[in-house]
């Protein structure tokens, strides 16, 4: 029974380090992680989300840009909401309970445009400069996610 909870719920034994997504990247090796997404048509959006580490702290980092009943990109004068706060150590294992199931894949060249994303990416001690676009495992994870976010950033310290 006991296996078969650990398993369920990612438990570890201390020998073994718990681990996210399908390269199996542990928790303790993810630097930053990008959130971001923007939409350049009518009203305007622009928001990004990034947990990083800074001297052993977790942080979180969110900004959002605005500009209703306009078109085009938003810019630094369109910030309507931003800050950078340190995070507690559960709001850091809650963040990277999203990641558990989703995927990581190289970076590729695109000469794609008019995508509003949403535009994620983990960086963590062994990507090789590659190994960075991630992927939530489904869509109602990314939007728990999102939601995860936005309270953070209505919990601002």
């Amino acid at each position: 029974m006991i296996m078969l909870f650990r398993k369920l719920f990612g438990w570890r034994n201390k020998d073994k380090k718990a681990t996210v997504t399908n390269k199996k990247i542990p928790i303790e090796d993810i630097t930053e992680f990008y959130h971001t997404y923007e939409n350049i048509n009518f009203n305007a959006f622009y928001q990004r989300y990034r947990f990083y580490k800074k001297d052993d702290k977790f942080m979180f980092c969110h900004e959002t840009r605005e500009k209703p009943g306009e078109y085009g990109p938003t810019t630094e004068k369109d910030i309507t909401s931003v800050g950078t706060f340190e995070l507690s150590a559960d709001d850091w294992n809650n963040f990277s309970e999203f990641l558990k199931d989703g995927t990581v894949s190289a970076r590729k060249d695109s000469d794609e445009t008019g995508s509003s994303g949403p535009w994620t990416f983990i960086y963590w001690k062994n990507d090789k400069g590659k190994y960075q676009v991630f992927q939530f495992p489904c869509y109602d994870t990314r939007q728990r996610f999102e939601e995860f976010c936005s309270a953070l950033t209505r919990m601002e310290r």
